[in-house]
């Protein structure tokens, strides 16, 4: 059936639009949902661990690994000799090797590997390696590279109109810098892969990725094999975030490589220190912006420059600092922009995917921005907000896309605005500051606009395999992978709304290269989009071929056939599903199919900077309520109203949670999580001792989420919007309560505050602004 296809209408709905369970819920709770290192391990299975550089940059000239070799348990230990094709895990540029041969670039980089019999004799063995480095000198922060111009990539701007004759011209101007700190994804599920070889060099991998199909070319590239010999397997993840889309690989190859060498299986799963050190962290950035703008908050120019920390090597970084420019107007018109950016090179573990992508880091600045244009007028932050939002007129985003349906925004915030009780609130929070020196209060509604396609434009494709067996029950497959967000339910939901039938009679299997090939990873907040609309379009080739036959066998014609509730109807007859399924298989009907979709509309060329990257936005708005201590810089949230647009949800309950979660980890990474470099390079935030994600004490007890019922625009799947990513970043709603609070001791000054906004940070900013009051 074609995607752009008008929908059922909603009242024949019974499968979508439905809050259903989670296909794993009740596994999860009784601890029984196999994860990498559940799966019943393979008799004579290897165990492997890595043995990381402790120096962050040098030359590595000796590797003395006798001691190792002789430790009990150890089999063989692994080092770039026993690669038979490349050494490299990247996505091809060949800049991130499996192991280090000649150069450290990072502390936590992986040197060896020793494979054992169980996992204890080989993380012991790891432990007597001698490495003899000659140390060279680091650079580690942004400022570092910026003062060697140490780039990954080239330098990367776009622009609309003059931003330096605008800012000149300007009534008020104003400049600052953001400094925007990096984010651990703390997983529960750590790294792991068991790779089990076959026959004919063949090989078989189980992983906990997001990207099955780029692995099984990672891991086929440096076994030296063609793509074929090696599949992928993947049911589900314990949490990813963006960090299990190219970090899987390194452990996966590890693993295949033992297997190779051994010829028995091998299991590799991450101690969680290791982990930290080893692999990707969202971007840091520091924002160097300037705004010109009028008495009533009206922005005429807006320039900033994005400079990103990515590590020793490129990685994901070219699509995340793209989509961060992409998105550093956020909803906001601006009549003329200038959006640059560096993408940075020092001695740290290579930045990587997150959730957002970077367009958290983008809107955060811009959000900052519209803050210091309050407290230097004396408007309240909304109203700024509001005077800038794209309209009809002026909807153009700095990149040249039009924003075609930005009134959505404007009602949304407007609805808000009100069922939070925003502005009595305000008058109250104003009250409670003029009489409490210690603790202030502070509010902040902030908006979003995200938009969701991959900026690589032919990542938007999906598969899906479905087959219906003669009973009537339904194999469901797809190329995308389940993390906990419940991609595999709401796929699930579109098939058996697809044939009319019960949810349970559609069997969700693992994700795997051998029988959806060529896969885009899940991320970019597409997971449903794709492959919902991929396993729509198999089952209703196969329904429409049931169809067919029906009207042959039957006489009835096709207008007078429907499914639903397990039934066919047929004209006045009804058959049972299952009935209809095993006539079609003895009347030789295929009842199996390869869906395939690919995204409509959209188009960028990076080069010429234009084009359509996104084929539509996603909307939502956060009202925060903050209390800080004026003396101990504790912080705490008391209050969220969300309002998020999904369009019209697949599935309410499962959208709510992603919001929720999705909330609570952006809250993290604006207040608690803090990566801490020492001055040689080394990770010291590496274990949950030393590294703060929020508990369920931090999440507000007066927590409000409601849904925009406003159905998408485009052809989407069911008009439902995606909803993986963009509620992250309502979590800024709380970063701008933080600063709304810290103005009030000194008003209309401006607030020194950088992100996260730490106890400690919340403290040196109220000192500072107590100096000025």
């Amino acid at each position: 059936m074609p995607p752009n296809e008008l929908f059922p209408a909603e009242e024949t709905l019974s499968i979508v639009r439905k809050s259903s369970p989670h296909d794993s819920a009740r596994l999860h709770v009784r601890g029984a949902a196999p994860y990498i290192d559940d799966i019943l391990e393979p008799t004579g299975t290897l165990h492997i661990a890595p043995g990381l550089s402790t120096l962050a940059c040098g030359k590595l000239l000796s590797l003395d690994l006798r001691k190792v070799l002789e430790a009990p348990g150890v089999v063989c230990v692994l080092t770039a000799a026993d690669i038979p094709g490349a050494n490299d895990v990247s996505h091809g540029l060949g800049d991130d090797p499996v192991f280090a041969d000649k150069d450290v670039s990072f502390a936590g980089q992986v040197l060896f590997a020793v494979v054992a019999r169980t996992r204890d004799e080989a993380r012991r063995a790891a432990k007597l390696a001698h490495v003899d480095i000659e140390p060279g000198k680091p650079l580690l922060t942004i400022e570092d590279a910026l003062a060697e111009n140490a780039l990954v990539l080239p330098d990367y701007d776009f622009a609309h109109g003059d931003a330096k004759a605008a800012l000149n011209l300007a009534d008020k101007k104003l400049e600052g810098m953001l400094r925007i700190g990096g984010q651990e994804h703390f997983y529960l599920e750590g790294q792991a892969a068991l790779a089990v070889p076959g026959e004919a060099d063949e090989m078989q991998v189980h992983s906990s990725t997001q990207d099955p199909t780029e692995l099984q070319h990672v891991v086929a590239r440096v076994l030296a094999r063609p793509d074929a010999f090696v599949t992928v397997e993947t049911r589900r993840m314990g949490g990813a975030f963006g960090g299990k889309e190219t970090q899987a690989a390194q452990t996966a190859v590890i693993a295949a490589l033992g297997a190779r060498k051994t010829g028995q299986p091998c299991k590799l799963r991450l101690d969680r220190d290791d982990d930290f050190y080893m692999t990707g962290k969202r971007h840091d950035f520091r924002a160097d912006w300037a705004v010109g703008f009028d008495a009533k908050g009206n922005v005429s120019a807006y320039d900033v420059s994005l400079n990103a920390r990515c590590g020793f090597s490129v990685d994901l970084s070219p699509g995340v600092v793209d989509r961060a420019m992409f998105h550093a107007a956020n909803c906001y018109y601006l009549p003329t922009s200038a959006i640059r950016s560096k993408r940075l090179r020092t001695n740290t573990v290579s930045a990587t995917a997150f959730r957002g992508f970077g367009g958290p880091q983008g809107m955060l600045a811009i959000e900052r921005v519209m803050d210091a244009i309050a407290h230097e007028t004396g408007l309240d932050p909304l109203d700024v907000r509001k005077a800038n939002l794209h309209r009809e007129g002026a909807d153009t985003t700095p990149y040249g896309m039009k924003t075609e349906d930005a009134d959505v925004l404007a009602t949304l915030i407007n609805r808000l605005e009100t069922s939070s009780d925003y502005r009595t609130r305000r008058a109250a929070i104003a009250r409670h500051n003029a009489q409490s020196p210690i603790i202030r209060k502070g509010l902040a509604l902030t908006p979003i606009q995200f938009g969701i396609s991959f900026t690589l434009i032919h990542m938007n494709q999906a598969g899906a395999l479905v087959h219906v067996y003669q009973d009537g029950s339904v194999h469901l497959n797809h190329g995308g992978t389940e993390m906990g967000q419940g991609l595999f339910t709401k796929v699930a939901q579109v098939v058996a709304e697809e044939f009319g039938i019960p949810l349970d009679w559609v069997r969700i299997t693992a994700t795997n290269t051998a029988k959806v090939p060529n896969a885009s990873p899940t991320a970019a907040s597409s997971g449903s989009d794709l492959n919902s609309m991929a396993a729509r379009i198999a089952a209703g080739t196969i329904k429409a071929r049931m169809i067919a036959f029906a009207v042959e066998e039957y006489g009835v014609p096709a207008d007078r056939i429907s499914f639903r509730d397990g039934i066919v109807y047929i004209g006045n007859t009804t058959v049972p599903f299952p009935e209809l399924a095993k006539k079609c298989r003895q009347g030789r009907i295929q009842l199996s199919h390869a869906g395939y979709y690919k995204t409509p509309k959209i188009a960028w060329d990076r080069e010429a900077r234009k084009g359509r990257p996104f084929l539509y936005f996603a909307y939502g708005a956060a009202c925060s309520e903050v209390a800080i201590d004026t003396l101990t810089g504790e912080m705490k949230v008391t209050r969220v109203d969300i309002l998020h647009d999904v369009g019209r949800s697949i599935n309410p309950a499962l959208d709510k949670g992603q919001i929720e979660g999705g909330f609570v980890q952006g809250m993290g990474w604006l207040t608690t999580e803090e990566l801490v470099f020492d001055g040689k390079g080394v990770l010291r935030t590496h274990a949950p001792s030393t590294y703060k994600i929020p508990v369920a004490s931090d999440v507000p007890e007066d927590f409000r989420v409601a849904l925009l019922d406003e159905p998408s625009r485009e052809a989407t799947i069911y008009r439902s919007k995606a909803v993986g990513e963009p509620p992250l970043m309502l979590a800024i709603s709380v970063y701008s309560a933080i600063l709304d609070a810290l103005h009030s001791i000194a008003p209309g000054h401006q607030v020194p505050l950088d992100a996260p906004a730490t106890p400690e940070r919340i403290l040196m900013a109220a000192d500072a602004l107590s100096k000025l009051a």
